[in-house]
């Protein structure tokens, strides 16, 4: 008798492993940071998505990706590399 129960708590038990890998998984995030506008980095951003992808990423399903812009101004940088390590990209 006890052998069985030993079996089906194991069995229980292996059941949900599987369950609680997933739940602990956390999508990658990565940081974006350009000098220049959102407009003026459609084409870098757009290569840097391909890479990813070449990768097996996919930019809002399996990573997430945290674009912040200078718009030209270098005073701006330093403020939103800040941000990107605040949020622990």
């Amino acid at each position: 008798m006890k052998r069985r129960t030993f079996i089906a708590a194991l069995g229980c038990a292996a059941a949900g492993w599987p369950r609680a890998g997933r739940a602990q998984q956390r999508v990658p995030r990565i940081g974006y940071l350009s000098p220049f506008s959102a407009d003026d980095s459609k084409s870098l951003l757009a290569a840097f998505e391909a890479g990813l992808g070449d990768l097996g990423y996919v930019a809002g399903k399996t990573i997430e990706i945290e674009l912040r812009f200078g718009d030209g101004q270098e005073d701006r940088m330093a403020v939103l590399a800040q941000e990107l390590v605040n949020l622990d990209v």
